[in-house]
């Protein structure tokens, strides 16, 4: 037994089951601290009655959804109805089973990896997994028989599928930087240093751009604010979890918070150097102690809390976009730029010069000048409104402003 536990398929098992639990507690209070920092932002207590400061009102709210009835509405298709929250739920959470988790752990004479698993697909692996949470979406859109939820649905649909195309070439660029597929690679790779040893090579000090482009990429693939349009609260009720209550509305949440997780830590993994904290020797590849792993995984631990906390500050802050300026923004904004550094990440792989900061900096700098000089000439008004609705003249005066049309026809 006891050399079934120290072989890596036992050491997998063993991670497999502490993610787990501590994805689902995470989740429980990544919800308790979002109520905490809006009310910080907000000027306000938020929870603070159950338990100490608070810190019992996850497990209130776990209670809650347990315990409230589950209302199924006559007209939904059940089968695809109850379907749905699973599928979205389940896919959340297998996302995690690539991510290198604490580099590799001595036991006696042999080296486990602190990972469920590491095929030389680990990118592909995530992309595949993530791609598939638009089918709960979806699902649970059209079998409500709601057009709240049909329309939420659709919008979530687009949405997911458009910013897929600018994650997708931004993983690229760091899979042509680095030269591999597998995540503990990219990781050992930015174990090294510039300058001798003051400047780790972290991705995200090579392509800053492609980092900041994935990041907003996987605020609009967890439909997080400013992309949340897919339950619009002031137009859809609540978007394609409108005719759900009880757990399966809750299980929509806990998949969302899991996305979260599961993105943070891939995003840490490719650009911030995963479980690598420079200057610090436990964190370093050769060290394979038990206590050196745990301080990896703390530190792991730490870059995922701090992307969590910026996604929650950026829902507190910026208000939602308009749908049009939500799709423009994919498909005019991030998959042209992302197409950009995808060319740049090429050329300087064919000079061989596409790991030297100086190339991929300029490289990345000229994208971004391209980029904001295009977006600052074109003469393209930013609107919501339709083509064939009736012209705003903005010479008329008054309390409110409408087409002259308009106002002859009142006459």
């Amino acid at each position: 037994m006891i050399d079934f536990l120290t072989s890596q398929l036992g050491v997998s098992i063993i991670v497999a089951l502490v993610v787990i639990g501590a994805m689902q507690g995470g989740v429980a209070y990544c919800i308790y601290f979002e109520r905490k920092i809006s009310a910080w932002i907000q000027d306000r207590y938020g929870p603070n009655r159950v338990g100490p400061l608070g810190l019992l009102q996850p497990i209130a709210d776990g209670l809650k959804f347990f315990f409230k009835e589950d209302v199924v509405p006559r007209h939904v298709d059940r089968a695809l109805y109850v379907l749905a929250p699973a599928i979205i739920f389940i896919v959340a959470g297998v996302g995690f089973a690539v991510i290198p988790w604490g580099g590799q752990l001595r036991i006696g004479e042999r080296l486990v990896n602190i990972q469920v698993a590491n095929p030389d697909i680990g990118l592909l692996y995530i992309l595949g997994v993530a791609s598939m949470g638009v089918y709960g979406v979806v699902l649970g859109g059209w079998a409500s028989n709601s057009k709240y939820s049909f329309y939420g649905g659709i919008r979530a649909t687009a949405q997911m599928l458009s910013y897929e195309i600018p994650m997708g070439v931004c993983i690229l660029v760091v899979v042509l930087t680095m030269g591999s597929l597998r995540l503990e690679s990219i990781t050992l790779q930015q174990t090294e240093y510039w300058l001798g040893g003051l400047i780790p090579k972290w991705n995200v000090f090579l392509h800053p751009l492609a980092f900041l482009i994935l990041f907003i990429t996987a605020l609009a693939e967890a439909n997080r604010t400013p992309f949340d349009l897919a339950e619009a609260e002031q137009e859809l009720v609540g978007g394609y979890h409108t005719e759900y209550s009880a757990l399966k509305f809750g299980m929509f949440f806990l998949a969302e918070y899991s996305h979260m997780l599961t993105s943070s830590a891939f995003i840490a993994v490719l650009f911030l150097g995963g479980w690598h904290f420079p200057w610090f020797s436990w964190t370093q590849p050769e060290m394979t102690t038990w206590y050196a792993v745990l301080a990896k995984m703390l530190v792991l631990a730490l870059k995922i809390v701090l992307f969590i906390f910026v996604t929650m500050w950026i829902r507190w802050t910026l208000p939602r976009f308009r749908f049009d300026q939500l799709m423009r923004l994919a498909w005019k904004g991030l998959i042209p730029m992302t197409l950009g550094l995808f060319v740049v990440s090429v050329v300087l792989l064919y000079i061989g010069e596409h790991r030297a900061p100086l190339w991929t900096l300029g490289g990345n700098a000229v994208v971004l000048a391209v980029a904001l000089v295009v977006a600052g000439t074109s003469r393209e008004a930013v609107t919501g409104r339709q083509p064939n609705m009736p012209r705003i003249d903005l010479a008329l005066r008054g309390p409110l402003r409408v087409s002259r049309t308009t106002a002859e026809a009142s006459a």
